[in-house]
C-alpha cells in the first residue's frame, strides 16, 4: 500500500480543497503508472505546515520571509 506524505507550508493564501484533490489524484494517478500500485490502496496526506514550526539555516521560515528570503 503506497503512503505519500505532501507537506506544504501555511501560506497568506491557503491551498484551497480543489488543489488538494488536484494533489491527491495527480500523485494517485502517478503511482499507479508508475508503480502499477491500484488506486483503491494509495493514501495521500497533505500537512499544511505553520512557517514558524520549521525552519533553514538555523531560523525558521517565517523570519526568512520577512526579509523576502
Amino acid at each position: 500500500m503506497p503512503y505519500v506524505n505532501i507537506k506544504v507550508t501555511k501560506e497568506q493564501e491557503p491551498i484551497t480543497p480543489e488543489q488538494k484533490q488536484r494533489l491527491i489524484q495527480g500523485v494517485t494517478d502517478l503511482l499507479k503508472e508508475v508503480l502499477g500500485r491500484g488506486p483503491k490502496t494509495t493514501v495521500v496526506v497533505i500537512d499544511e505546515i505553520d512557517m514558524d514550526n520549521y525552519g533553514i539555516g538555523g531560523e525558521t521560515v517565517a523570519a526568512r520571509r520577512q526579509r523576502g528570503e
